[in-house]
């Protein structure tokens, strides 16, 4: 798979699809995932702006997901909030 630059919107799943550095797979986001942390229902543009801000938060929450779930190498998964919301806070 070729490195996503940019996140993409899935309208299949209503998340925010990203690939993380160093993973060929992909690492999602559900929207109501966001809602929590925007404490309002966000459309998928407020999202990726979201994720634009906070994207260092996104990775390290995506690499401690790889770690500790044992993820394989193109397998996709998910972050939550809380996952996010832990980066934010270090």
């Amino acid at each position: 798979m070729s490195h996503l630059v940019s996140p993409i919107w899935r309208e299949d799943i209503d998340a925010l699809a990203f690939q993380p550095d160093g993973h060929d797979g992909l690492c999602m986001m559900h929207r109501r995932a966001f809602r929590v942390l925007l404490r309002s229902l966000p459309t998928p543009r407020q999202c990726e702006e979201f994720f634009l801000i906070h994207r260092d938060a996104f990775q390290a929450a995506a690499d401690a997901k790889l770690r500790r779930a044992a993820v394989g190498p193109g397998n996709s998964f998910h972050v939550t909030s809380r996952d996010i919301r832990r980066q934010l806070e270090n």
